[in-house]
């Protein structure tokens, strides 16, 4: 008697920490940019196999790789109303809803991927987290994108006049625009799906991305010079939005965190340790290369920061930047 009062003690304890059952299976859609060879979408079938594995397939992913169903500021606003349920997009579309997002795109504020990573990761994501909330989005974890550099088909760059009067293509992202700006650059506009052509034809002289976005995308099959400039740390975000969120139990509430927080750090792991392969790969293929010194870019940037400044309003930016010196000292 006294082994089955502990048996169904123990079932009862462990059906307690199970997700409660849907009448149907959750269906949740996932979008991102990345092509299906890139990290970003190898951890996105690592959290759809995992949550689904731990809620007994009570929830289960569609992901849509490479912008299938739109742009990335389309699919952020398809988030939001609960039209589309999860997206990983870079922090800065985040800009246009909270401008505070806007301190994490200023010019040179990491010294390392580790210092980034304890900044967002930490008091960052305490701050930023509830301002996404307010506007539809649960922040589920941070992904990676990497440090942002410069290639071109001009010259080689090892100081920041070698940039002025090239023509650089960049995001739509208003901080990115002032970064290049303040180093001289003429700034385009060009679609990213546009670029390769764009960059083939001497439309654009250039371009600034991360270094595995310029090797997944090819980009650098149409470009002869990459300077590891290391100018913007460039954030993703793994975002639910919180008409999904509200659909799910605590216990897939957890699951879910958890399996994000899993792939994102996977997805750290493997970007972070290939970026020199992918650099020889790059040089074995043609590109010259470049690692100019950070200071004097440091110092013809600092327009840029008081743009973003102006923009973001000095109490936003003096909260970041205490965060920012804060995890430096650690």
């Amino acid at each position: 008697m006294k082994k089955a009062l502990l048996l169904l003690a123990a079932t009862w304890g462990f059906a307690a920490l199970a997700p409660a059952a849907h009448a149907d299976p959750v269906v949740l859609s996932l979008v991102h940019a990345a092509t299906t060879s890139h990290p970003a979408h190898l951890a996105a079938l690592q959290f759809a196999k995992r949550v689904e594995e731990r809620t007994h397939g009570q929830v289960r992913t569609e992901i849509f790789p490479a912008s299938q169903l739109g742009s990335e500021n389309e699919l952020l606003q398809k988030v939001r109303l609960g039209a589309v349920d999860m997206d990983v997009t870079s922090m800065n579309y985040l800009i246009k809803y909270e401008k505070a997002f806007s301190v994490v795109v200023m010019p040179y504020l990491f010294d390392s991927y580790a210092h980034a990573h304890r900044v967002l990761d930490g008091p960052a994501m305490k701050w930023l987290a509830p301002l996404a909330e307010k506007q539809g989005f649960v922040i589920l974890s941070n992904w990676e994108w990497g440090f942002r550099n410069i290639t071109n088909n001009k010259r080689p760059i090892n100081v920041p006049e070698d940039v002025r009067g090239l023509r650089v293509r960049v995001p739509p992202v208003a901080e990115l625009e002032a970064t290049m700006q303040a180093l001289g650059a003429q700034v385009s506009k060009v679609g990213f799906k546009e670029l390769p052509q764009a960059l083939s034809q001497g439309l654009v002289d250039g371009q600034e991305n991360p270094l595995n976005v310029i090797y997944y995308n090819k980009l650098y099959e149409v470009q002869k010079h990459l300077a590891l400039t290391r100018h913007v740390y460039y954030n993703t975000l793994h975002l639910m939005s919180t008409r999904t969120w509200a659909k799910l139990t605590p216990a897939e509430q957890a699951i879910v965190r958890e399996e994000s927080k899993a792939a994102g750090d996977g997805m750290r792991r493997k970007i972070i340790a290939e970026e020199e392969e992918l650099i020889a790969k790059m040089v074995a293929a043609g590109v010259k290369v470049t690692r100019p010194d950070a200071a004097p870019f440091r110092a013809a940037t600092q327009g840029a920061r008081e743009k973003i400044r102006r923009f973001a309003g000095d109490e936003n930016v003096r909260t970041f930047l205490k965060m920012v010196d804060a995890e430096r000292r650690q």
